[in-house]
């Protein structure tokens, strides 16, 4: 066969469809796969979103912290707030783990939006009494109005107030 047959010789159209076919579905396995992985790791990671940016740095687990914060489940139903209660006092290594998770990625003066999937949050085991049921999701929109630098380091320097001594009845 000479190459001027070879270059008459039609192509079967069918099959360049069924390549593109093929390759489309590969894309979208990959597109599928890709979001089902982002879903999974979602719901094992805290998310924190810069609303507002702060300054200054990081939040440490050792520092204080002065908030201002609302808790809502993720039916929107708010479980905790601060409002009119003023700035929350906190010690970043004292709150559940993806509190604490999220604080180490804000700065004072910031404001933030956290999701905390249940297992970084109270789990099966929330607080007697709280609103907040078994396994459930947590939502908070912080504001970082203070940070206290190795607040909690101060506070375990700090000596216990010594009871005064009574005075014993004589014999």
């Amino acid at each position: 066969m000479s190459a001027a047959e070879a270059a008459d010789r039609s192509h079967p159209r069918g099959r360049g469809i069924a390549l593109w076919i093929g390759f489309l579905l590969v894309i979208a396995a990959g597109i599928a796969l890709a979001w089902l992985g982002a879903h999974s790791v979602r719901q094992r990671t805290v998310q924190v979103e810069t609303v507002q940016p702060g300054s200054g740095p990081l939040i440490e687990p050792q520092d204080g912290v002065l908030i201002e914060y609302e808790g809502r489940l993720t039916d929107g139903k708010v479980f905790d707030s601060s409002a009119g209660k003023g700035p929350v006092p906190l010690l970043a290594n004292q709150v559940i783990p993806g509190f604490a998770e999220a604080l180490s990625r804000m700065q004072e003066g910031g404001q933030y939006k956290i999701h905390i999937p249940a297992k970084l949050a109270y789990g099966a085991h929330p607080p007697e009494g709280a609103p907040i049921p078994p396994n459930a999701d947590l939502d908070y929109d912080v504001k970082v109005v203070k940070v206290v630098p190795n607040a909690a380091l101060m506070q375990s320097a700090t000596p216990e107030p010594q009871q005064q001594s009574q005075p014993q009845p004589q014999q």
